[in-house]
Formats: C-alpha cells, structure tokens, sequence
C-alpha cells in the first residue's frame, strides 16, 4: 500500500515537471509557476501535438492505478489521487476544448510578450539568469507574432481579435519605453542585446496589430463552449456538483443581498466625507506596510487565523516605470513561486488619480481593501507550498483559490476590520455585488446568452465599473470560462464547509475552533472543497455525485 502512495506521488512529481515547462503562460497571478531555463511558450500544431501525446502517457499511467487498493489507503492519498485526475482533466479541457492557442489573439499577445513582462514582476536587482531570459524573450518575438498570425488564420475569433488590437495600440513606443528603463538595469552586454532585439520585437508587435485591425471582421464568431462541455468542467476539473442554473441562481440572490447591504451602508454614513485618495504611489505603499500589519494583528487577536512569524510578507511597491506601459498583460504583482515562498510577494500600484481603474482606486483609498484579497492569495499561496503533501502544493483550479480570497473578504467585513471606515464596508458589499454578477455573465458567456459587448456593458450599468475594467474582465472571462464565476462560487463552497463543520461539532458537543479550520483550509488552499469536506468532515456525498458523472477520460468533449 505504502509502494502505490509512493508512486503516486512519483506521479504527480513527473507531470507537474513537465507541466510548469510546457504550460501556457497566464495572465492570471495565481496560476504562475517558475519556469525552466531556456522557455518560451510553444503554440505551434507540432508542439500541440506533443502535448496530447504526453497527456494520453500520464492519463494512461494515473489510470492504472488500481481501484480497490486506493480505496484502502488513507483519504488523503485517495484525494491525492484525485487532485492529478483533475489536473490532467484541466490539461485537456485547455488543448482541445477552450483552444485558446489557436482562437484567442489576447492570449497569443500573452503568450508572445507576456514572458516578458512575468521576467520584470519580481523586484530587482536583475540576475544574470534574468538578463538573459529577457534577451531570449524579445529576440523571439517576432518568430512567436508569426506562429500567432498562423493560428488565427486558421480558427480566430472577431471578438477577441478586436480587443487585442485595441490592447497594442502603440505597442512599438511602449515596447521601446520598457525595453529602456529596464535595461537601465542590466549590465552593458545586456542592454546592448536588448537594444538590438528591441526594433525587430516592436515592428513584429505593430504588424500583428495590424493584422488583427484589418482581419478581425473575417474572423469566426465567438467561440461558445456550450452548457455540456461547462457542466463537464465542472464535474471533473473544478469538481464542483451544482449545475450551472443554480450557480446563476445563488448568484442573484447574493447580488440581491449585497446591493442592499451597500445601499444600507451608503445612506447610513451619507454625511462621512470619504478617505482621500493616498498622495502618491510611494505613500500608498508606505500606508500598506502598516495595513498589513494591522490585518495580521486582527486575524490573531480574533482568533481567526494563524500568523506564524515566518509567514512572508505582501507589500505594495509603485509601478515600475518598465512595467506600467505593458499593464495590460496581467495582474500586476508578483506572488512568488514554489520555490520562492519565503520571498516577500509585491503587488505593484499606479499613481493614484481620479479616474483610476475599479480595483486600484480601492487601494488607493484602504489598502486593506486590496489585502484582504490579494493579500489573502499570498498568504494562502504561501502555506499551500509549503504543504506536506506535494500533490498539493499546485494550482488546479481558480475555485478553490478565489473562493478562499473572496470568502476571506466578508469574514474581515463581518468580523469588524472595518469599523473604522464606513465607506470601506460599502467597497466590500460592492466586491460582492461584482463577484455575483461575475457568475451571471459567466455563465451566460459560456451558454450564448451574452455576447462579449453586451457583456461588458451589463458591468459597466451593474456594478458600475469603468470601461476598462470591464473590456478587460469580460474579454478574458469570455476565453477561460468558469473563471469569472469563481470568486462567489469558490465563497459558497468554503462558507458551506465552514457551517458544516461548525454544526457538526455543535450536535456532537465537540469543541470546534474557526482558527484551526481556517488553517487547514487555507493550508489546503489549492484542494477542491468537495474533496477537503471529504478528507476534513468525512463526508463524501460530494464524491459521490460528482463519480455518478462518470470518467473524465471516456466522452470528453471538444471544442
């Protein structure tokens, strides 16, 4: 028994090697892993091809691991097990369902300068292994815009071609801005390569604008998964077993509720003036070091999360003058790595203006706003990595770890972090609001209901939220469906886990502490709820329904 927990784990080592060297990079922060020296992305057919190869390998080698004996061995091997099931599902629902690699010109304009921007997010200094990935990354650009050009041709969708467009406009001057500044910061022989992969990166970068502006109306229609391939992501890679009217139905109730609790909260403090906005990017960081210390003392002193010394730190830095014309290529900060855990994570700000985007006016305002989510994700992240069990120590699915943040934003909210700011608590009842409405327009997206405009303006007259924001969002929601939708979704899973076990003890008579269960939790932080109800509350009707679905492997559906 002990040998096939081992192999298991042996496993699991293999395919997660070999995942973090041939996954496609992510504009998302929290499935970012350290990459193999020498990577690139690949998204040419042959590399594809390759892909599914080793997939099939590693989906025949789980396979074969034998029924009954798992069935012997203790839960936590079995939810091991399960776990690079479900990962292998989201290898293939990635390849041949969402084939974003082919589809999605904002995720090609990821994958061909996204390496880029990923090698500037840790904080300097620049080592020299550093350097010379940024040379390699801009030399290959132009190589990367041309296998792009190609797969679009054959399978782009309109839509997307035409935000990505809007997303390079002056791609060449911005490129040669970052390129700039930071090769201010590498050494002579550096600065010089990227200098001179920097003209060929930019015309590659232009002509691709190019191409999408005068091809995207000849491109196919939006790529719309359906309500069978969703449900069947739900079922084998997020393991979740509600269908998706009820996801959208407890949506709305929960966008009901926090309307009125914001609007409740809005009159009763109508004559408090707001916070002002922080004085600059360098104060709002300096505002956010004592933030975090504050929220690290309530999580103690309320008994509701440990803190161990050891437990790096989330840290606000300005914008880098290398990173900010090249935002829009995702989150802007840096989470670390599994083996960086012990790294301060950073999460970089603009200048605080007016007319700043939805998140970063709420930053800059309460940092605390932002650490209870992002925070959260780092702190999560962080004890994830360091689990005993390696299989858990991966990202399988947004669900899990988003719930976790967002269910972590109303426990500060209820749990009085806010006290002091009345305005604050009306942000948080907005998150909620948009994290609601989040799952409608997923759900919708997946279904046909939305196309991707009308998407963006239901945020846009809901939440509201700015046009940008929203574009954003929506065009990278419209692409990885079960994304948007897993903030509240992911909130629900961990809120009815917590109520059950909190009654569960009451009946039983046992002590029950919420510290200690938010521990496990956010130790087990990238573990689906339905398995750690299993493993933490012995109960497995969860497992249960989602087994009555059948095998991930033997009716997959394609895209």
């Amino acid at each position: 028994m002990t040998s096939l927990a081992t192999d298991l784990d042996l496993l699991g080592a293999e395919f997660w090697r070999w995942h973090d060297a041939t996954s496609f990079r992510t504009s998302d922060d929290i499935p970012r892993v350290e990459r193999p020296a020498g990577w690139l992305p690949r998204f040419d057919p042959e590399a594809i091809d390759g892909f599914r190869r080793a997939l099939a390998d590693f989906t025949a080698r789980w396979r074969a691991f034998d029924a009954v004996e798992l069935a012997a061995l203790p839960v936590e091997v079995q939810v091991d097990h399960r776990l690079l099931g479900a990962a292998l599902a989201r290898t293939h629902w990635q390849l041949d369902v969402l084939r974003n690699w082919e589809r999605d010109a904002v995720f090609l304009t990821s994958q061909v300068l996204g390496p880029w921007f990923d090698l500037l997010l840790p904080p300097p200094p620049f080592e020299s292994s550093r350097q010379a990935g940024l040379v390699r990354v801009l030399a290959a650009v132009p190589s990367a815009v041309d296998q792009a050009i190609a797969n679009l041709e054959r399978a782009g969708v309109a839509a997307l071609a035409r935000v990505a467009a809007a997303d390079l406009r002056d791609i060449g001057d911005r490129l040669a801005t970052s390129v700039a500044e930071a090769a201010a910061l590498t050494d002579a022989a550096t600065a010089a390569a990227l200098e001179a992969a920097r003209p060929a990166a930019g015309d590659a970068l232009e002509r691709y604008r190019a191409w999408l502006e005068t091809s995207a109306d000849r491109l196919s229609a939006e790529a719309i998964v359906g309500r069978d391939a969703f449900t069947w992501y739900l079922r084998h890679v997020a393991l979740i077993t509600a269908e998706p009217d009820e996801l959208v139905r407890a949506a709305m109730g929960d966008h009901r509720r926090s309307v009125v609790a914001e609007l409740a909260t809005r009159t009763r403090y109508r004559d408090l003036p707001e916070r002002p906005l922080a004085a600059s990017a360098e104060a709002e960081s300096l505002d956010e070091a004592a933030a975090e210390a504050e929220v690290r003392a309530f999580y103690e002193s309320s008994d509701l999360l440990s803190q161990p010394p050891s437990l790096r730190r989330y840290r606000f830095a300005p914008t880098p003058a290398y990173l900010g014309p090249l935002a829009f290529l995702g989150v802007n900060d840096d989470l670390g790595s599994i083996r960086r855990r012990d790294e301060d994570s950073t999460h970089y700000v603009p200048v605080p203006a007016a007319d700043l985007p939805y998140f970063d006016a709420a930053n800059a305002r309460d940092a605390r706003l932002g650490i209870i989510h992002e925070g959260a994700h780092s702190q999560q992240l962080t004890l994830s990595w360091a689990n005993p069990r390696p299989m858990r120590r991966h990202f399988i699915d947004s669900i899990a770890n988003e719930g976790i943040a967002h269910y972590n934003e109303e426990l500060m909210l209820t749990a009085g972090l806010f006290a002091d700011a009345p305005h604050s608590q009306s942000v948080v009842h907005n998150f909620m609001r948009l994290r609601a409405l989040r799952v409608i327009v997923d759900v919708n997206l997946a279904t046909g209901a939305f196309s991707l405009p009308e998407a963006v303006d239901f945020f846009v007259r809901q939440v509201p939220m700015d046009v940008e924001t929203a574009t954003e969002e929506t065009a990278y929601y419209v692409a990885t469906p079960g994304l948007a939708m897993s903030y509240l979704v992911g909130k629900h899973e961990v809120q009815r886990l917590v109520a059950d076990a909190a009654v569960a003890a009451e009946l039983e008579g046992a002590p029950f502490s919420l510290r200690e269960l938010h521990d496990a939790i956010w130790r087990n932080g990238n573990v689906p709820m339905s398995l750690l109800r299993w493993q933490l509350l012995g109960d497995r009707g969860d497992v249960d329904t989602l087994d009555a679905a059948g095998k991930w492997w033997q009716q997959p559906p394609q895209g």
